[in-house]
């Protein structure tokens, strides 16, 4: 029987730069997808086990049995006074009892890319859309900025997403090899404010598999995770938590007819009828990888995955990418597109 694990990643003001493909070292995400996190992990597994070691875990993840772990993206939580906020993306369906007629508030709605975790559960997994819901989002679209909103939202700080961080452009130098020429040039770092950081949930086919993930991860903390770590970037302290009453009834719900991603997924091939009634984003997946000792860089094959909120009928399981490129030789490179999920009830459409 598998068992669900929460842990949080407090980087205590260091800052962090998870760049994503195609907008450059000037620009920052403030999250990490489940695809990074997992080859973070496994690069750090490979440091400290070697390399039989780590060939011997990936063909576990390959084999037709359920892997070792399933592992979500990490998204933001914040700590007010007692309370801990966890956000969790929206699904791309919309709630139940979402009314027909939402003109004066879709752009409100909208903008909800994150949901605290009670009202992610009772759009979901609860009663639904309620009536309250519709005239506070009207007054949201009406208000203007810094005007506070009342209401049972707002009171769930579900407004408050984009509090948890700020960022702040570091300028930099580049110095041409050959000519020794500068170049000034500017990366865009995330600070997480006071009280809050990222946290992930982990689901473990194997239980007595947890110590040596928490040692991987404790590992990784120290070496940080993300860009310009050569500059004190992504370093983190990790807090492993048991799962509230409220994440249990998040995760064991199961009278929804859809599943909603909070990882990236990714498999071969996929049949139409697998596609049908869902709603779903694509992001290329792309990046570098570096030989050692060498030093030498080459750039990951491209894989489309399906993000985080995309919502399907068949619960996904994933697969292993391997993005090789041609004519690399060291070893094989690999994405997780190994998904992880949660039933939700949503309006059919």
């Amino acid at each position: 029987m598998s068992e669900w694990q929460l842990y949080k990643l407090n980087f205590e003001r260091n800052p962090v730069h998870f760049g994503e493909l195609g907008i450059g070292l000037e620009e920052t995400s403030d999250f990490i997808h489940s695809d990074t996190l997992f080859s973070a992990w496994v690069s750090a597994y490979a440091r400290l086990l070697g390399k039989d070691a780590v060939e011997e875990l990936l063909q576990q993840f390959q084999a037709e049995t359920e892997p070792l772990f399933r592992l979500s993206s990490t998204f933001i939580y914040r700590q007010i006074n007692e309370e801990t906020i966890y956000y969790l993306p929206r699904p791309l369906k919309r709630p139940v009892n979402y009314p027909d007629d939402d003109l004066e508030f879709s752009k409100a709605y909208k903008k909800l890319n994150y949901l605290p975790l009670e009202i992610w559960q009772r759009w979901y997994q609860g009663e639904g859309w309620k009536e309250s819901d519709t005239e506070e989002l009207k007054a949201k679209a009406k208000a203007k900025k810094g005007e506070k909103i009342d209401g049972e939202l707002a009171k769930a700080e579900t407004f408050n997403y984009g509090e948890a961080v700020q960022k702040g452009k570091v300028p930099k130098i580049a110095v041409d090899r050959t000519t020794r020429a500068t170049n000034i040039y500017h990366t865009n770092f995330v600070y997480f404010k006071e009280n809050a950081g990222l946290y992930f949930i982990v689901e473990f086919s194997n239980p007595e598999f947890k110590n040596t993930f928490l040692t991987i991860l404790k590992f990784l903390g120290e070496e940080g995770i993300g860009g310009e770590r050569s500059s004190g970037a992504g370093q983190f302290q990790v807090e492993s938590s048991e799962l509230t009453d409220e994440w249990e009834q998040v995760i064991k719900f199961d009278k929804g007819k859809f599943h909603s991603l909070i990882s990236l997924f990714w498999e071969k091939s996929l049949s139409e009828s697998f596609l049908e009634k869902s709603s779903y984003e694509l992001l290329r997946r792309g990046g570098w990888i570096s030989s050692s000792p060498s030093g030498s860089q080459r750039r990951r094959q491209s894989v489309q995955m399906f993000a985080e909120g995309s919502v399907f009928r068949v619960q996904p399981k994933g697969q292993l990418a391997n993005v090789t490129p041609d004519g690399f030789k060291v070893h094989q490179i690999y994405r997780s597109g190994i998904s992880l999920s949660l039933s939700i009830k949503a309006l059919v459409e």
